[in-house]
């Protein structure tokens, strides 16, 4: 075992997993950015690959995204201190704020620290598309496939359809061409610890798309159907998920808090992420056997033209609600800017809006 490469890749993802605001699109963009430019981990084509292979397992994509990240760098020991790493710093935030929020009923000022920081992490997703465009849509089938894809998000469509549409057009695609070629040549009481784990566990296995999916599936089953939240309970949890760096999946954590203290937070918390290093775990394999076929060349390079559709999709959807005034619009043109100037490390841009957003909310 590599220990060198295991300590770099635990203080990397704690990093990561403390300063990545604004959701699945800013994590892999704050990922592209590290691991891709900073420090040549790996190149943009084999990121795109796993970011479309991800995109296609249920669970938080970003997170399965930087558990395959850190066992391509440190093996089996990687995959189990990355993934941890990344998720911990979200997991105890959230419990933190949990905490406030069933003691005093809020979540704290730290909103104008995230609005503030919104607009760094739009400018860092910004680049990142146009990063990875280069390399995605480098030709005319695979820019159609992306505008396609954006167009049926932006109408409402399945991501999980969206995706798995991309991949169908670009294998029917490659087939037409390889034909051409062989022819030329309501509260109730507290639920038991072993029901939270496995609601949990059911929902990290099932559970494709982001925190907004996430949020639909939390209704049906925990307000609706187990009676364990209010709607009301649902929200602030909610709300204190994304108000944090990491996954937001890390919602999870402030319900189990919620409804079973700390015991429940920790076990919904290992439930709704299992299933994201167990598949990852079984993924990875499939995804570099696949990428050295024709079809599977085909079939990825559909799949990340549509994943990258979706990044902008959801990107434009973060925008319309964090530029919410002349400000936070500035703030975004300014880090966009600079970041393309200067490619400056996005963690001081995320620095400087959350202290500007501290300045702002003390002042």
């Amino acid at each position: 075992m590599d220990t060198r490469r295991l300590r770099e890749v635990g203080l990397c993802f704690l990093k990561l997993g403390t300063i990545a605001f604004g959701g699945p699109a800013a994590h892999l963009s704050l990922m592209r950015s590290e691991l891709v430019n900073r420090r040549a981990w790996l190149d943009e084509q084999e990121f795109l690959d796993l970011v479309g292979g991800a995109s296609l397992l249920p669970g938080p994509t970003s997170t399965e995204v930087a558990i395959m990240l850190a066992k391509r760098r440190a093996g089996w020991p990687g995959l189990v201190v990355g993934g941890l790493a990344f998720i911990v710093p979200a997991m105890a935030m959230v419990l933190a704020l949990s905490w406030a929020y069933v003691r005093y009923g809020s979540t704290g000022p730290g909103a104008r620290i995230v609005e503030a920081v919104l607009p760094a992490i739009i400018a860092i997703i910004a680049d990142a598309i146009i990063g990875l465009a280069r390399q995605a849509l480098n030709s005319w089938l695979k820019a159609a496939i992306a505008a396609a894809a954006l167009a049926a998000y932006v109408l409402g469509g399945n991501p999980l359809l969206v995706l798995v549409g991309g991949l169908l057009v670009s294998v029917a695609a490659g087939e037409v061409a390889a034909r051409r070629d062989r022819s030329a040549l309501q509260m109730a009481a507290s639920p038991a610890l072993w029901a939270i784990f496995l609601e949990f566990l059911k929902l990290g296995a099932v559970v494709f798309g982001s925190g907004y999916v996430l949020f639909a599936y939390l209704r049906s089953d925990l307000v609706r159907s187990h009676h364990w939240l209010t709607l009301h309970q649902l929200l602030a949890t909610a709300a204190i998920g994304q108000l944090t760096p990491g996954p937001v999946f890390t919602t999870a954590t402030s319900i189990g808090y919620v409804v079973a203290g700390v015991p429940g937070a920790v076990l919904a918390t290992v439930g709704i992420f299992l299933p994201s290093f167990l598949l990852v775990a079984a993924a990875l394999p499939v995804i570099a056997r696949v990428r050295k076929t024709g079809r599977g060349r085909a079939a990825l390079d559909g799949l990340n033209a549509a994943a990258l559709a979706l990044i902008t999709g959801v990107t434009v959807e973060v925008a319309h609600g964090a530029l919410v005034n002349w400000w936070t619009a500035v703030e975004a043109v300014v880090a966009f800017v600079v970041l393309e100037r200067f490619r400056l490390n996005s963690g001081w841009l995320i620095l400087a809006g959350a202290v500007l957003g501290l300045a702002l909310a003390i002042r």
